[in-house]
């Protein structure tokens, strides 16, 4: 099997062929399908190694006392050798994972072969293929866990230790310093509990994030925000609890808990950070402060984690495994979500190009993981549900010779094909109105008359043989749209669609069908927000990135007229479905990429909707879509960022970018664009010149899958992975 190993030594890297280790007594084998690499303690410790032995002594301060003490006992020759013998030799990496029981020990009877387990320890959930577990270090994952999710069980685990430390009361406030992955899960362990919480961290965009998972106020410890925000929760008392989650040789952390913390606070150290303690402010307040030992009782205790003697619950109510339990049951029911926490999944074969980005700063991420070529499928499977993504099989079709002027067919004529396409239409070079189709005879007479098309009538069939025609634009209600796509494309012509594409999979399959039959893919959806000149120009002066983004998009919907046919939710699809790929596909073009699972979490009654999404490179993009806000607060906001560098798109009127440079548009007339003409130009363009399509199919697709997948998370309560077909 495969395990990934370090030689502390010379820093060396590397994924070796080792012995599949053997199922003893009182324990399981499991093998992975998921491992977490901890981004806090992994990286010091792979950062440690890269050190100079004089940088190794003085990181380990408590290693070389060991080392002056065996000088002493055993004389230097002795201790030099055992000491380099220990250096240069492989030692494991990890200690969270998730994994399937591949066989189980003698003595074991609350788990058998093909469990899905979260497993515990930095002897026994290695990032390695295959594992022995004790029985005390897993713990069964509930159903409808995803296993990359249980996979946060350890980590999750010492977050919640360092919480039962604080001993949080509701409706106390709480600061944590340092938002990492701890420092994000204490967060929301800490909102599970009632607790309100303030975040400290350097990085706006871990700051963010904890706002998103929770967080009342989050900012840079070094700014008067945190301490503002402090003071207005606590009417200027300072908080209940500090949980230091930091690293680093910063003296900081202990003083601005100090600083913040009330009169008998409690102050709780569960990262590994400098603890040089300000006497006469600890000691003016009283301050009590705790440690957090790892995951809980149990730990460092070999009867209990390798002899599996457990603590009676009448006297240790929460142990290693307990808490284990615990948080596997917290992320199963949604009270903590780790989702949002996932910057990045790399194949297990990659582990040391990954840790190696990671060490350079290439890689920003909170947490990473390994995903196991073995049963991860099956794991996926089986703990969350997903969604297919078709492949596009089209032969590749001639080009199309240029031709002007390209004639045209609307079949609809509603409010949005009068108002926002056919305007930009009527008067342009090179187009003819043809024909346009309705169901009633009334509404394409009025359509015939204000646009000028040359023909209207209720036959669509007839169109659809017209050899004439170059182009249909589908502008119906949303549940004829992907058969009315389907017939389009087969009868040859090229399509322009109005959001969405397809209501089902079903629908969108039949759509893909009709591709492939005909060999015709000249088809285009009404995304036009990626094509409005505002968020192009922003786009442009963002620039290229190099690290995964945090994208933050409000759309304040608003809610509908009583009556609207967007509420008959049985025919015609919930209003998310039919609007949501708008803002699914604008940020999946600003991150350049399509997402790879969808979390999707509604208010009571569907009214407010969070859409998560994950893409490739660890970036994540965060839909709210709210219909209960104010009218009169613009309906769309974006927020992007990466590098050090934010883009803000407000309503299509102003754009900004901070960076190196600060770049602030002027104010756009009344009217917003948001890419309606544009879009049709880029579409007229291809259809003229036989070009390629403005967006690719795969990219619409995409976006309508991710679409579809929202709604089966909402029923599910659990994310959904976006399952490309091969």
């Amino acid at each position: 099997m495969k395990q990934v190993v370090q030689n502390y030594k010379s820093g060396e890297l590397a994924v070796l062929d080792v012995p599949v280790p053997g199922c003893k007594p009182g324990g399981v084998l499991v093998r992975s399908a998921f491992s977490l690499i901890s981004t806090g303690t992994e990286l010091m410790k792979v950062s440690e190694a890269g050190m100079s032995m004089l940088g190794k002594a003085r990181s380990r301060p408590d290693q070389v006392a060991k080392v002056m003490q065996s000088v002493a006992t055993n004389g230097l020759p002795a201790t030099y050798r055992k000491v380099m013998g220990k250096l240069d030799s492989y030692t494991p990496l990890g200690y969270s994972l998730c994994g399937v029981v591949e066989q189980v020990g003698a003595g074991i009877d609350d788990v058998k072969v093909g469990d899905l387990v979260a497993c515990a320890g930095n002897e026994h959930a290695l990032h390695a293929e295959l594992n022995w577990v004790p029985k005390n270090l897993y713990a069964p994952v509930p159903d409808g866990l995803a296993p990359q999710h249980a996979a946060f069980g350890t980590v999750g685990s010492i977050a919640m230790q360092g919480v039962r430390q604080g001993e949080p009361q509701l409706g106390e406030v709480a600061l944590v310093i340092g938002l990492g992955l701890i420092g994000q899960l204490v967060v929301q362990l800490l909102v599970a509990s009632g607790v309100r919480v303030v975040g400290a961290d350097p990085d706006p965009v871990r700051c963010e994030l904890a706002e998103r998972l929770g967080a009342a106020a989050c900012g840079d410890p070094a700014s008067p925000a945190v301490e503002a925000a402090v003071a207005e929760l606590t009417d200027g008392h300072g908080v209940d609890q500090v949980y230091l989650a930091a690293g680093g040789g910063s003296n900081q952390p202990v003083e601005l808990a100090a600083r913040l913390c009330r009169d008998r606070g409690r102050v709780v150290d569960i990262g590994k950070c400098r603890l040089d303690l300000p006497w006469n402010a600890y000691y003016e307040k009283e301050l009590d402060v705790r440690f957090s030992r790892s995951y809980g009782p149990g730990r460092y205790d070999p009867e209990y984690e390798l002899e599996g003697r457990d603590y009676p619950i009448g006297y240790v109510r929460w142990t290693e495994r307990r808490n284990l339990a615990c948080f596997l049951d917290l992320v199963a029911r949604g009270r903590v979500d780790v989702e949002p926490l996932v910057s990045h999944i790399a194949d297990f074969d990659d582990a040391v190009e990954t840790y190696q980005r990671l060490k350079d700063g290439e890689l920003k991420a909170v947490a990473v993981l390994f995903r196991y070529p073995e049963h991860a499928g099956e794991a996926e499977e089986a703990g969350a549900p997903a969604v297919a993504v078709p492949a596009v099989n089209v032969k590749p079709s001639p080009a199309r010779a240029a031709k002007t002027p390209v004639r045209l067919a609307f079949v609809g004529a509603g409010n949005y094909a009068t108002s926002m396409l056919l305007p930009h239409l009527a008067q342009r070079e090179g187009v003819e109105l043809s024909t346009v189709v309705t169901t009633t005879a009334l509404s394409a007479a009025n359509a015939q008359r204000k646009f000028g098309f040359a023909e209207a009538t209720t036959d669509l069939d007839a169109v659809l043989g017209d050899k004439s025609i170059d182009a249909v634009f589908v502008v119906t209600r949303h549940s004829s749209h992907a058969e009315l796509t389907r017939r389009a494309l087969l009868a040859g012509k090229t399509v322009f669609v109005e959001k969405p594409l397809a209501l089902t999979e079903d629908e969108l399959a039949g759509v893909l069908a009709a591709v492939e039959e005909s060999g015709n893919d000249r088809l285009q959806v009404g995304f036009n927000r990626r094509f409005a000149p505002l968020l192009q120009e922003a786009r442009k002066r963002f620039g290229a990135r190099t690290g995964p983004a945090s994208l933050r998009y409000l759309v304040n919907a608003g809610r509908l007229q009583h009556g609207s046919w967007y509420l008959q939710q049985g025919t015609e699809g919930s209003r998310f479905a039919g609007e949501g790929g708008h803002f699914i596909d604008t940020a999946s073009w600003l991150l350049e990429a399509d997402p790879v699972s969808v979390y999707a979490t509604a208010t009571s009654g569907n009214e407010d909707l969070q859409v998560v999404l994950r893409y490739p490179d660890g970036s994540t993009a965060t839909i709210s879509y709210v219909t209960t806000g104010a009218p009169g607060f613009p309906k769309e906001t974006l927020d992007l960022v990466a590098d050090g560098k934010v883009l803000r798109l407000d309503d299509f009127v102003r754009a900004s970018v901070y960076g190196p440079k600060k770049w602030v548009s002027s104010r756009l007339p009344k009217a917003r664009d948001k890419g309606q003409n544009a879009e049709l130009a880029a579409f007229i363009k291809a259809l003229r010149t036989g070009g390629p399509m403005p967006v690719p199919l795969e990219s619409l697709v995409a976006t309508t899958a991710a679409t579809l997948a929202v709604q089966t998370g909402l029923a599910g309560g659990a994310p959904v992975t976006l399952e490309r077909a091969r």
